[in-house]
């Protein structure tokens, strides 16, 4: 859904952009990259997500599921991430690819097992105290979001973690063969939309050590757009540099133990690459 009536009636008062939004949020990354892309300024609204911020009543209030991101353009409201990038690129002359609807529309379907594979292979690193989680609990209007929240303090089973590890393999696949043909980006010869909504994806999988070795074409286009600014000042240099190095250290930890995102699902076939430790037969 484009567009929507906020509850906050101050919003429609606003001028200019305005961006809520948390700094490693990868609905956030493609909502910045966009705008650097396309070289606008923005009134940013930080959202602390470790210290619930979002689940005050003024924030659900502006966003009704009480997540981030939340963009304002001259007071008209709009929450989800792959509307906003599409109403900034068109506002703006900015290329949305050759198939922005399959290719939006699958990098939107795979935000699900993106938050589910991140709070698995990342998240463990860090819990929240008891206290945080029991103020979300309480105050947070969002039911999807707490029955996952509860989901993942009680431990995710092992075939929920394969069907997310299934079908972003799956989804990886489908990228790799596009990109066989020797195209520099997901949809042709352009910088587009499409890459946008993919790179954060791709950037959060390596992360938590994704084997993109199994598709060497994807591997070679996240390295050629990883070179552009926007990469650079929309996306790493608003990550938190404490929590990337506990994230790397839990990664190597599981995967000491076997227990890394590359023993689930398709993954787990006995792939091995260098500097991996061998995976279950």
């Amino acid at each position: 859904m484009p567009a929507i009536e906020p509850k906050d009636k101050s919003l429609t008062k606003l001028q200019g952009l305005h961006l809520w939004h948390a700094p490693m949020s990868s609905c956030s990354q493609r909502v910045r990259i966009i705008l650097a892309e396309v070289n606008r300024s923005y009134n940013s609204h930080l959202i602390d997500l470790e210290k619930n911020e979002h689940t005050t009543q003024a924030y659900q209030n502006i966003h009704p599921k009480g997540v981030v991101p939340a963009f304002v353009d001259d007071g008209t409201l709009i929450i989800e991430s792959i509307d906003i990038i599409k109403h900034i690129a068109r506002s703006n002359g900015f290329s949305l690819g050759s198939d922005p609807d399959g290719l939006l529309a699958s990098a939107d379907a795979a935000q699900a097992d993106l938050k589910l594979l991140t709070y698995e292979f990342l998240f463990r690193a860090k819990p929240r105290p008891v206290e945080v989680n029991a103020a979300f609990e309480r105050d947070h209007q969002n039911a999807w979001l707490k029955q996952f929240r509860s989901d993942f303090a009680k431990g995710f089973p092992k075939e929920r973690i394969d069907g997310a590890v299934s079908r972003t393999f799956e989804g990886f696949q489908l990228l790799d063969k596009g990109l066989a043909d020797g195209r520099p980006y997901l949809s042709g010869q352009e910088f587009s939309l499409s890459d946008i909504a993919w790179m954060p994806n791709i950037h959060r999988m390596k992360l938590m050590g994704w084997p993109f070795e199994l598709t060497p074409n994807l591997r070679n286009w996240f390295a050629h757009i990883s070179h552009r600014s926007s990469y650079q000042t929309a996306l790493l240099e608003w990550q938190n540099s404490n929590a990337t190095k506990t994230f790397e250290k839990y990664t190597e930890q599981r995967r000491a133990m076997g227990t890394d995102v590359a023993n689930f699902g398709p993954l787990s076939g006995g792939v091995v690459s260098p500097g991996r430790v061998p995976l279950k037969q």
